[in-house]
């Protein structure tokens, strides 16, 4: 579904990422974590088309980023850490336009608001403008933009950050249910915790380079993925 083949992007003289090599399947959650800085959200940008890569290629099922970035971002849907929705519109509005510009059939969007609306517990604030919206209403405003075109692809950074308990677990419920449905996710995140239970791959950056991937038993052995990620930073456990 994504697959990222020699990745590298530089800053000047510091680069990013490295030479990255990944491959997310359809039905994978892929956690992607990192301490700060390890060139998780530029990885992300770089997937979605925001940034253009100095190497490497990206291809999203099978359309190069590079070459059909058009149909290639047809299939996904990316969830920035501070998504920059418009303050004027109302939330409704806002799913209008990003269901106008995906081409999404007016009985499938008013369906899909519908669910994930009620899902998120967002139906009633809907009407109102989105600069009176919370940060945690934001975020599951932007949560419903994403699943609102059925991407078959969806990235995340960082998209637990600002959610509350319920919203937290709705969120995870929603996951695993689009990716057993055929779908694949690809997000950071600093919460190891839910990386664990949730994530069937993973995948640990530093200074730009993979450290190390695999499916979640074989990143994390015998100890917690915790324990193996304080490791590869040379911490040790109650230091």
């Amino acid at each position: 579904m994504l697959e990222i083949r020699h990745l590298t992007k530089q800053y000047g003289e510091k680069t990013a990422v490295d030479d990255l090599t990944l491959t997310i399947r359809p039905g994978e959650i892929f956690g992607f974590i990192g301490p700060n800085g390890a060139g998780k959200t530029t990885t992300l940008k770089c997937c979605c088309g925001i940034l253009q890569p100095d190497r490497g290629e990206v291809r999203v099922n099978g359309c190069s980023m590079r070459d059909d970035p058009l149909a290639a971002k047809r299939q996904l849907a990316y969830l920035p850490d501070d998504p920059a929705l418009y303050g004027y519109m109302t939330g409704i509005q806002y799913l209008d336009f990003i269901a106008d510009v995906f081409g999404v059939r007016e009985a499938a969007r008013a369906e899909r608001v519908r669910v994930y609306g009620e899902r998120f517990a967002l139906t009633e604030a809907l009407g109102q403008p989105i600069s009176s919206y919370s940060h945690g209403m934001k975020q599951k405003l932007a949560i419903l933009a994403a699943l609102l075109h059925a991407p078959k692809l969806i990235l995340m950074d960082e998209p637990f950050v600002g959610l509350d308990p319920l919203a937290s677990h709705q969120l995870k419920q929603t996951m695993r249910a689009f990716c057993d449905a055929g779908g694949a996710i690809f997000f950071s995140t600093h919460v190891l915790e839910v990386a664990e239970k949730l994530c069937d791959q993973v995948a640990i950056l530093r200074q730009g380079r993979l450290v190390r991937a695999g499916s979640m038993a074989e990143v994390r052995g015998d100890a917690s993925l915790e324990s193996v990620f304080l490791e590869l930073e040379g911490v040790q456990d109650g230091h």
